[in-house]
C-alpha cells in the first residue's frame, strides 16, 4: 500500500520540472518581502506648520471665487451653487477662466472632468490646457464650453443596456454644487455623467435629485414649524475603515492584488482575541503614512479630524466632520483614492474591500445622515422646547416609517459581493434591516401612541403632552449608546446607516435614503393638511398622525443583540426579510412600487433603475467568476507544487529510514512522516477534486445569459464550492514545511508594520 502511495505521488526527477522552479522562486520571493518589511523604517513626510493654514489650498472654493471673479459673476456662481439655477455662457466664460488662472498658480497643466461611472470608483480623462495658436507660439485655453460640458467615451462603461457598443458617445456636465480642485499638476472639476439619450450613467446624477426632492418635501414640513425655512441639506458623515498591508507582501499575493481579499490563509494563533489593538497605539511607520494622506486631504478641502487602529490587526479608521451629502459623497471618493496613492509610498497597499482577512473584522463605511434647515437647525436633535421637540420628533418618526416601508430598498443599496462576507458574521449589522433607538425613547414613542387621543384633545391632556415632549432633551443625555449590531442606529443627533461596506460608494445608500425620505414627507405632510382642513388644530394634526407612524412602524424597531439566533426567528415573525446574498437582495431593485416610487420622485427612470439592476448582478457575477478563476490558479499554479514538493522530502526521508532500518522496522521508526503524507494527500486529493468541480460550474454558469439567473448560478453553484477548497488549502498551509510555503501567511501581513 505504502509503495503505490510513493509512486502515485513521488515526481522524478523533480527538482528538474519547471513549475517547481517556479515555484521554489514564489517560496523564496515570499521569504525575502518577509525580510524587507522587518527593514522597513518611518517615512516621514510631515508639515511642520499649522494644518488649519493648508485647509482648501487646493480647491477653488468661495473666497478663491470672490478673489478671481467678477462681483456680477460671483454673484451668479453663489447663486448656481446654492440654488442651481444655471450659469449663461458669458458668466461660465469669466468662471472658466478664472478657474484655470487660479489652477495655472497651483502649477495645474491639464484639466479634467471628474466624474462617478457605475463602477464604484471614480474616472478622469485629462486634457492639456496648452493650444498652439500659431507657428512657434502658444497659449493655455480654457473656456466655458470645455468647463460646462465634455464628451468622453461612454461605451466601455457599465450603462445596464442603454447604450449599444459601437455608441460611444456620452456627456460630463459640471456640477458647481462640488467645488473644483487640483491635484498634482491637474484641475478636477466634478461633473455627472449622462448618455446620448440623457440618461444617467453615474451616482452623482441621481444623487442631486434625491438630495432636491429631500430639501423640497423637508421644507414644507418645516414651514409647520418655522416659516422662516427655505431650505434644508441632507447632511452626511462617514467613517472609512481599511487594512494596510506591506507591499513587499501584497506583491506575492495574487489574490490580494486581483480580488482585494485573500481567498486563502490559515488564521494566526494571535488574531484579534486579546483586543488589544483598538484604539492602541498607532505603529509608527503607520502614523508617518496617516500624516500625510490627512495633510493632502487638508489641503483638498476634506475635513478629516479623526484617526485610530481598529478591531482587527493592521485595521485603521479615519472620519471628517460632516459635511453637505454631495460634497461628503464626493470627498469620499476622493479619499479613497488618496489612500491608495499615499499608502504607496510609505510601501503600503491599502485594502478596501469588505472582508480582506477571513477570521477577523471586516470594515464598514458608516454614513451617518441628517437632515439641517438653512436657519441652523439640526432636524434630528431635540431641542430646548416643546416646539423645536415636536419638530425632531416628526422627522425623527418619519425616518424610522421610511426605513419600515422601505427596508428591501435600504439592504439592496448596500449588497454587494464584498458586503456578502461581512453582514451578519458577528462583526457587523445582519443582512436584515432594523433600525435602534434606545429604550428611553422608544418607550416614549410607545407611550405617545397610547396617549394621543381619538377625539378632540383637552387642554390638560395637550400640556401633558407637551410636558412629556419637553423632557426629550433630558432623555437623550442617557440614551445615546450605539448598539453595534444595528444597521441602522440613532445616535442622539442623526442616524447611523452602519451597514454600508467600506468600498462602496456612499451615493448608493444616500440616493435610497433621502428618496424615501422625501416621499415619506410627502405623505406626511398630505395626511396633515388633511386633518387641518377638517378642522384639528395643527399640532393635534401632527401628534395624532405621528401617532398612526409609530405603530405602523413598530417592528422595524429592535433594540436586542442582532447577532443573535433569536434575532432572526423573531425578524422572521415581525415579516422583515433576510437577504443573505447579493443576488436576492438585488431583487428589491425590479420591484414596481419602488420602480414607481423612484420615477415619481424623479430621482431615476424605470429604464435607468433596470439598468442599475442589470449592472449589479453583473458585477456580483464577474467578482465572484474572477475568484474563482483565481482560486483554481492558486491551487494549480502554487499551492499543489508546495504540497508535492514536501511529500516528496517526506517520501525521500522514509524511504531512507527504510533502507536503513528494514521496511518493518522503518515502517515504525516512520510512523509520524507517514501519518503527515497520509494526512497531507487527504486534503490535497479533496482539494484537487473539489476545485476541479468548482471550476465545471463555472462554466456551466458562463452559458448562462439572463444577468439575474447567472449571478445566482454563480452564487449557488459555484461560490459554494469555496469554503470547502480553502479549508483544505488552510489546512496544508499548517503541515507544510514554513520555507515551502509561497503565500505570506496572516501572521506575516497582520502582524508586520
Amino acid at each position: 500500500m505504502f509503495i503505490k502511495f510513493y509512486t502515485f505521488y513521488s515526481i522524478t526527477p523533480f527538482k528538474k520540472c519547471k513549475f517547481v522552479k517556479n515555484f521554489e522562486f514564489m517560496a523564496t520571493k515570499r521569504l525575502q518581502a518577509y525580510q524587507d518589511v522587518l527593514n522597513r523604517t518611518p517615512k516621514h513626510i510631515d508639515y511642520d506648520g499649522k494644518v488649519s493654514d493648508l485647509f482648501g489650498k487646493n480647491v477653488f472654493h468661495a473666497e478663491v471665487m470672490r478673489e478671481y471673479l467678477p462681483s456680477d459673476a460671483y454673484k451668479s456662481m453663489m447663486e448656481s451653487i446654492q440654488n442651481g439655477t444655471r450659469l449663461d455662457r458669458k458668466m461660465a466664460d469669466q468662471v472658466a477662466s478664472a478657474m484655470k488662472d487660479w489652477a495655472l498658480t497651483k502649477g495645474a497643466t491639464h484639466y479634467t472632468h471628474w466624474f462617478q461611472p457605475l463602477t464604484g470608483t471614480t474616472a478622469e480623462k485629462h486634457d492639456a490646457f496648452f493650444k498652439p495658436v500659431g507657428p512657434g507660439r502658444a497659449i493655455e485655453r480654457f473656456d466655458g464650453e470645455l468647463l460646462v460640458q465634455q464628451e468622453p467615451d461612454a461605451s466601455s462603461f457599465p450603462n445596464g443596456g442603454i447604450r449599444n457598443t459601437f455608441e460611444a458617445r456620452g456627456y460630463t456636465a459640471w456640477d458647481p454644487s462640488s467645488p473644483a480642485f487640483v491635484i498634482g499638476k491637474t484641475l478636477c472639476i466634478p461633473t455627472i455623467m449622462i448618455s446620448y439619450t440623457g440618461e444617467s450613467l453615474d451616482y452623482k446624477m441621481p444623487l442631486l435629485k434625491a438630495l432636491h426632492a429631500v430639501d423640497k418635501a423637508a421644507v414644507e414640513v418645516c414651514q409647520y414649524f418655522d416659516k422662516n425655512v427655505t431650505k434644508v441639506n441632507a447632511t452626511l458623515g462617514w467613517e472609512q475603515e481599511y487594512f494596510l498591508v506591506d507591499q513587499a507582501l501584497f506583491n506575492c499575493r495574487p489574490d490580494l492584488m486581483m480580488t482585494g481579499r485573500a481567498l486563502f490563509g490559515h488564521a494566526p494563533a494571535k488574531g484579534q482575541q486579546l483586543e488589544d489593538h483598538y484604539f492602541g497605539s498607532i505603529p509608527e511607520r503607520v502614523t508617518a503614512f496617516m500624516r500625510e494622506f490627512e495633510t493632502e486631504a487638508i489641503l483638498l478641502g476634506i475635513p478629516v479630524t479623526t484617526r485610530h487602529n481598529e478591531v482587527a490587526p493592521n485595521q485603521f479608521e479615519c472620519a471628517p466632520i460632516f459635511e453637505e451629502c454631495n460634497l461628503a459623497n464626493d470627498h469620499n471618493m476622493l479619499l479613497m483614492d488618496l489612500l491608495e496613492k499615499i499608502a504607496r509610498k510609505h510601501d503600503f497597499r491599502v485594502l478596501l474591500h469588505e472582508k480582506p482577512f477571513a477570521g477577523v473584522n471586516g470594515s464598514g463605511k458608516h454614513n451617518n445622515w441628517s437632515l439641517s434647515t438653512d436657519t441652523g437647525v439640526n432636524l434630528l436633535q431635540p431641542g430646548k422646547n416643546p416646539k423645536t421637540n415636536l419638530q425632531f420628533l416628526t422627522f425623527f418618526v418619519n425616518t424610522i416609517k421610511a426605513i419600515h416601508d422601505n427596508d428591501d430598498l435600504l439592504r439592496a443599496c448596500i449588497a454587494s459581493a464584498n458586503n456578502d462576507h461581512r453582514l451578519g458574521a458577528n462583526e457587523a449589522p445582519p443582512a436584515i434591516i432594523s433600525t435602534f433607538i434606545g429604550s428611553q425613547l422608544s418607550g416614549m414613542l410607545d407611550e405617545l401612541e397610547q396617549n394621543v387621543k381619538a377625539g378632540k384633545m383637552t387642554p390638560e391632556e395637550k400640556t401633558e403632552l407637551k410636558l412629556n415632549i419637553g423632557k426629550i432633551p433630558q432623555i437623550m443625555l442617557d440614551n445615546t449608546d450605539r448598539n453595534r449590531t444595528s444597521p441602522f442606529a440613532f445616535t442622539g443627533n442623526k442616524f447611523e446607516f452602519r451597514a454600508v461596506g467600506s468600498s462602496a460608494n456612499c451615493a448608493s445608500a444616500m440616493i435610497v435614503l433621502n428618496t424615501i425620505m422625501a416621499k415619506q414627507l410627502q405623505l406626511f405632510k398630505v395626511s396633515v393638511d388633511a386633518r387641518i382642513e377638517k378642522g384639528e388644530a395643527k399640532d393635534e394634526a401632527i401628534l395624532k398622525e405621528l401617532q398612526i407612524l409609530i405603530k405602523e412602524s413598530k417592528r422595524i424597531r429592535f433594540e436586542g443583540n442582532g447577532y443573535g439566533d433569536e434575532w432572526v426567528k423573531e425578524a422572521k415573525k415581525r415579516g422583515l426579510n433576510n437577504f443573505k446574498d447579493t443576488p436576492r437582495a438585488l431583487k428589491a431593485w425590479g420591484d414596481k412600487k419602488f420602480i414607481q416610487l423612484f420615477d415619481e420622485m424623479g430621482v431615476l427612470t424605470p429604464r435607468e433603475l433596470e439598468a442599475r439592476q442589470e449592472i449589479e448582478y453583473d458585477s456580483y457575477t464577474m467578482k465572484i467568476q474572477i475568484e474563482a478563476r483565481l482560486m483554481g490558479d492558486l491551487v494549480q499554479t502554487h499551492i499543489l507544487p508546495a504540497v508535492i514538493e514536501y511529500q516528496n522530502r517526506l517520501l525521500t526521508n522514509i524511504q531512507g529510514i527504510m533502507n536503513a532500518l528494514g521496511e518493518k522496522a522503518g515502517k515504525d521508526a516512520a510512523k509520524a512522516q507517514i501519518e503527515l503524507v497520509t494526512k497531507i494527500s487527504t486534503h490535497l486529493n479533496t482539494m484537487k477534486a473539489t476545485c476541479d468541480t468548482m471550476l465545471q460550474a463555472r462554466k456551466d454558469a458562463n452559458k448562462i445569459e439572463h444577468a439575474e439567473e447567472k449571478s445566482i448560478a454563480y452564487c449557488d453553484k459555484v461560490k459554494v464550492y469555496f469554503d470547502e477548497i480553502r479549508y483544505h488549502a488552510d489546512k496544508l498551509e499548517l503541515l507544510v514545511d514554513d520555507e515551502l510555503w509561497p503565500l505570506p501567511k496572516f501572521r506575516e501581513m497582520l502582524f508586520t508594520r
